[in-house]
C-alpha cells in the first residue's frame, strides 16, 4: 500500500482528493460496523472473524491515508455506511450482515486503478465471508419470514384487488369498507390455518424421512447369518463394502465405532429422547407461521381500506389506497432484497408490479360491470 503513494511523482488533483477521502471515511466506517458486531456476538468464533474484517478494512483505509498524505482530512462517510454503523452498534442482527454483505458486493476498487488487485480481492473475499456470516440468520428467519413476507403481500395485493374492483362498480363507500374488512378476516383466518397445515404437514413429513436408533435396540436379535441389518444403510445411501461394515459394527463383530450418525451421543441410553439437530430449523414453527402470516395478512390488507376508514370515496379512495398500498409493496420487497444481498430497489419494483398489475385487471372487470349494470 505504501508502494502506491511511493510511486506517485505528481500530485492528486481535487477530484481524486475527493474520491479518495470518501473511500477513506466508507473503509473506517465499515471498520467500525464489523467492530460493532464483534462486540455484540455471543459466539466467539464469529466474533473473531468479524473483527478480522475490521482489521482488513483498517489495511485499506492505511492506504487511502497514504496516498492522501496532508490531504487526509476527516470526510463524512456514505449515507449508507454511516446507517449501517449507527445500527450495528445498536442491533447487530441479519439484517445488518445482509446489508454489510451489499456494501462489499458494490466496492469500485475493481475498476479503480488507485486501489491495488489485493485491496480489490478482499472486497470480493469480504463479501463470501459476510454471507457466510449471514446464512444461519437467514436460515432461521426463512419460516416464519416466509410466512410473514407472503401473508403481507397476498392481504396488500389481494384486499387492494378487492377493494378496486367493487369500488370501480360504483357502489356505496360503506359497502366498499364493508367488503374491505370482510375480505381482510376471511384472507387472515384462511391464511393463518392454510400456514399451520402447512408447515406442520412439511414438519411431519421431515421427520418421517429422519433415520432412527431402532438398529440398536434390534441388533441383539437379529438373524446374523442374514444381516438385514446391512439393508438399513444401503438405503441410507451407503456402499455394499460401507453397510456391511458398519452392520458389523452394530452387531458387536467390530468394535470400531466409526459412523457417529448411527450411534447414540455420548451419555444417552436406549430408550431416552434424543437432542434436536443442530442444525438450524429452517420451516419454523406451525403455530408461528400461522401467527405471524394472520397478523401480516391483516396488516397488509387493512392499507387498502385505510382511505374508506378516513372518509373518502370515490375514485379519490382508490387512488389513495393503490398509493399506500404500492408503498407498502415497495417496502416490503426492498426488505426481502436486502435480506437476499440482492437490490431492494430492483425487488421492491417487481413487487409493486405485480401487485398493482393484478389490482388493475379486478378494477378494469369492475369497470365493465358497473358500466354494465348502469
Amino acid at each position: 500500500m505504501v508502494n502506491a503513494a511511493a510511486e506517485r511523482t505528481t500530485q492528486p488533483s481535487p477530484s481524486q482528493i475527493r474520491r479518495w477521502r470518501r473511500y477513506l471515511a466508507d473503509e473506517e466506517a465499515e471498520g467500525g460496523i464489523y467492530e460493532a458486531l464483534a462486540s455484540r456476538s455471543k459466539d466467539p468464533e464469529e466474533a473473531r472473524v468479524l473483527a478480522g474484517l475490521a482489521q482488513a478494512e483498517a489495511r485499506h483505509a492505511e492506504h487511502w491515508r497514504t496516498l492522501l498524505g496532508e490531504h487526509a482530512k476527516p470526510s463524512p462517510p456514505s449515507p449508507q455506511r454511516a446507517l449501517l454503523r449507527f445500527l450495528a452498534k445498536r442491533f447487530g442482527s441479519v439484517f445488518i450482515l445482509a446489508l454489510a454483505q451489499r456494501a462489499e458486493g458494490n466496492s469500485p476498487y475493481a475498476k479503480d486503478q488507485d486501489a491495488t488487485r489485493a485491496m480489490a480481492a478482499d472486497e470480493l473475499v469480504h463479501e463470501e465471508v459476510v454471507r457466510s456470516l449471514a446464512t444461519e440468520g437467514r436460515l432461521r428467519l426463512s419460516g416464519n419470514f416466509r410466512a410473514a413476507v407472503f401473508g403481507a403481500n397476498d392481504g396488500l395485493v389481494s384486499n387492494l384487488a378487492l377493494v378496486l374492483g367493487i369500488g370501480a362498480t360504483g357502489v356505496s363507500s360503506s359497502f366498499v369498507l364493508f367488503s374491505g374488512v370482510a375480505g381482510l378476516l376471511a384472507g387472515a383466518l384462511s391464511m393463518g390455518a392454510g400456514e399451520f397445515v402447512s408447515v406442520r404437514s412439511q414438519r411431519e413429513l421431515v421427520n418421517a424421512a429422519h433415520p432412527t436408533h431402532a438398529t440398536l435396540r434390534a441388533a441383539p436379535d437379529l438373524n446374523l447369518d442374514e444381516n438385514e441389518l446391512k439393508l438399513v444403510y444401503l438405503a441410507r445411501g451407503m456402499s455394499e463394502e460401507a453397510a456391511e461394515h458398519r452392520a458389523a459394527e452394530r452387531i458387536g463383530r467390530l468394535s470400531c465405532d466409526c459412523d457417529p450418525s448411527t450411534s447414540l451421543p455420548v451419555g444417552y441410553k436406549e430408550g431416552e429422547k434424543l437432542p434436536d439437530d443442530d442444525e438450524p430449523d429452517t420451516m419454523g414453527s406451525a403455530i408461528g407461521a400461522a401467527f405471524s402470516s394472520f397478523l401480516c395478512f391483516s396488516a397488509g390488507a387493512v392499507v387498502a381500506i385505510v382511505p374508506y376508514l378516513l372518509g373518502l370515496s370515490g375514485l379519490t379512495a382508490i387512488v389513495t389506497a393503490a398509493v399506500l398500498v404500492g408503498i407498502a409493496l415497495l417496502v416490503t420487497g426492498g426488505i426481502v432484497g436486502l435480506l437476499s444481498g440482492a437490490s431492494p430497489l430492483k425487488r421492491g419494483l417487481r413487487q409493486l408490479a405485480i401487485g398493482l398489475g393484478a389490482a388493475g385487471v379486478t378494477y378494469l372487470v369492475g369497470l365493465l360491470f358497473g358500466t354494465g349494470a348502469a
